[in-house]
């Protein structure tokens, strides 16, 4: 006879977050906004600029302040997220062409989206804008701090719809 084993559905992944990765958090965001700028200003001096503090505020993210993550996995994802972020940083600022580094500021936006969702920061509200006609109609995503026109790859242009945002902030 098959022994029934009772159904069991894994605990959802919880943590919180001190002050100090709080402060981290909103800084590392705070230049991801301004590398967001920079591409919708044109400026290539301000992208290299921008990407350079992203990368660093990435680097030193306070991981050490997810607490409450029992198994470890949160934080893990935690670093293995920044670590994307300030490698894909890096790369944009070495990067020659405007689009090459609208591409790595993709996988940036992708990266930072994910880790803001893995956190839950729970800081300003973050909306997660789309532009279809971005990389020859494939598309592209950004965050920003507010719902607005204006998008990092076509500048000449209003392409901007909001998919999502986030508001941990108001749990």
């Amino acid at each position: 006879e098959q022994e029934k084993v009772p159904d069991q559905k894994p605990a959802p992944l919880s943590s919180q977050v001190s002050g100090s990765f709080n402060e981290s958090f909103a800084k590392m965001l705070g230049s991801y906004f301004s590398l967001k700028e920079a591409f919708t200003n044109a400026d290539t001096l301000k992208v290299n600029s921008a990407a350079t503090a992203l990368a660093a505020d990435s680097d030193s993210l306070e991981v050490a302040g997810i607490t409450g993550d029992t198994s470890g996995t949160i934080r893990e994802t935690a670093k293995y997220f920044a670590a994307t972020i300030s490698g894909s940083a890096r790369a944009l600022s070495a990067e020659q062409k405007v689009e090459e580094k609208q591409r790595e500021f993709n996988m940036i936006t992708d990266a930072l989206w994910s880790l803001t969702r893995t956190v839950k920061f729970d800081g300003e509200k973050v909306y997660y804008h789309f532009c279809s006609e971005a990389f020859d109609n494939m598309g592209a995503y950004w965050l920003s701090d507010k719902i607005d026109e204006s998008n990092p790859y076509i500048i000449s242009k209003a392409c901007s719809e909001v998919r999502d945002s986030l508001d941990y902030g108001n749990r």
